[in-house]
């Protein structure tokens, strides 16, 4: 098999510390319950930095630092290498420098989703896995569904009656298996725990494999190349289960590892959640290291109703150390941030990325952006995930 050059070298759990090689298969750690996460041996790396700017293609151009070892292993749709798109209307909106919205609905499935999908999915066939399961508000069982469909990898998705038609039939579209549970997604993901013990399933969940937040990470690599190695100096995230975020977040620091970076103040990281769920804000607001459930979780944005995201210590790290902070909108506000980056930037959004934009004009409107601030909103997801809230917000 032709190789990658992947530096990965094994598995650590970031919650107790212990060392699991490659090859290890039962997720998450199963010492702790604790999240499993790829390390490498940055000292073998021997390409460059203008090696890794010359590639063309998908997220695949940064494959040393993502834990797949072999070609044949690769499970790909073109994902990744999404544009940065200057927003000046909205940078002017706001008083600020620069405004630019990385538009991850360009990916093959239209969502962010799709890095984790072809990270996931690509373990799992590195590990020869036959059929893989997931629980999900709805994107990333579509993106685990096309993926799997790539690999001839058999696919179960577990879904709540209130996720999006879209990504319902998209599911089975493509030949997965759709299991339907009433309430939200806390349900969903009950059900999956499960069935996932009945059935012995292979897990591609958040943060119970350790390839899929890999894949996120590949947004956080983007990111600083698109800005010349340096980073804006603000990222707003949506945030509800915080792959995206934490994905960022090891990005930044492998890049500052490997001595690529032309700026090593690493830009700080906002977390942007609905009003009805925000457990990471609250969090933050009083600066503990790990959140409280949210009881009765309300949003229309369903990427953002996370009420008990497990991942919350790494995210709150990740904001403290880089001087982010958290701002809780409404499904409102939302919904308007939506409409004005479709408005004054022509880019189609969903709620939840809507979020994120709502989340930087407030903190403008506070006064907490400055004039020469360079600020980045991370489009998650396509406007044709929302069309419904998006009409609702126009009449």
């Amino acid at each position: 098999m032709p190789r990658t050059e992947s530096l990965v070298s094994h598995f650590e759990c970031y919650d107790c510390g212990r060392r699991y090689d490659l090859d290890h298969t039962e997720f998450p750690c199963p010492a702790c319950g604790g999240i499993l996460d790829p390390r490498y041996d940055y000292d073998s790396l021997t390409t460059t930095r203008d090696e890794i700017e010359a590639r063309d293609g998908s997220m695949w151009k940064y494959r040393e630092l993502l834990p797949i070892r072999n070609d044949d292993d690769i499970v790909s749709l073109g994902e990744g290498n999404t544009p940065m798109i200057d927003c000046p209307e909205l940078a002017d909106e706001m008083g600020v420098a620069r405004v630019t919205i990385k538009d991850e609905g360009q990916n093959p499935t239209n969502t962010f989703k799709d890095r984790g999908a072809s990270a996931s999915i690509s373990g799992a066939s590195q590990q020869d896995v036959e059929e893989v399961a997931i629980p999900s508000a709805g994107n990333a069982g579509q993106a685990a569904a096309a993926y799997a469909a790539r690999a001839g990898i058999d696919c179960h998705v577990v879904l709540n009656y209130q996720s999006n038609d879209i990504q319902k039939t998209m599911v089975e579209v493509h030949g997965a298996d759709l299991h339907l549970v009433d309430g939200k997604l806390d349900k969903a993901g009950g059900r999956f725990g499960e069935l996932r013990d009945e059935h012995d399933w292979y897990t591609v969940a958040t943060f119970q494999t350790p390839f899929r937040h890999e894949g996120k990470k590949t947004m956080g690599l983007e990111i600083f190349e698109q800005f010349d190695w340096e980073g804006p100096d603000g990222i707003f995230y949506p945030t509800g289960g915080g792959v995206g975020l934490i994905g960022i977040w090891k990005a930044y620091q492998e890049l500052a590892e490997l001595g690529w970076l032309e700026d090593e103040t690493p830009p700080s990281l906002h977390v942007a959640q609905s009003s009805g769920c925000a457990p990471v804000v609250e969090a933050i607001n009083e600066q503990r290291t790990e959140h409280t459930p949210w009881d009765c979780p309300e949003s229309i944005g369903r990427g953002i109703e996370v009420p008990d995201p497990g991942a919350s210590p790494w995210m709150l790290e990740a904001v403290y150390e880089t001087g982010g902070t958290g701002v809780a909108v409404t499904d409102e506000e939302a919904l308007e941030g939506a409409l004005a980056g479709a408005r004054h930037a022509g880019i189609e959004m969903c709620v939840e990325p809507g979020a994120a934009l709502a989340a930087a004009e407030q903190m403008a409107e506070e006064g907490e952006l400055d004039e020469d601030d360079e600020i980045l909103i991370i489009n998650t997801g396509a406007g044709n995930k929302a069309t419904d809230a998006l009409s609702y917000a126009m009449k």
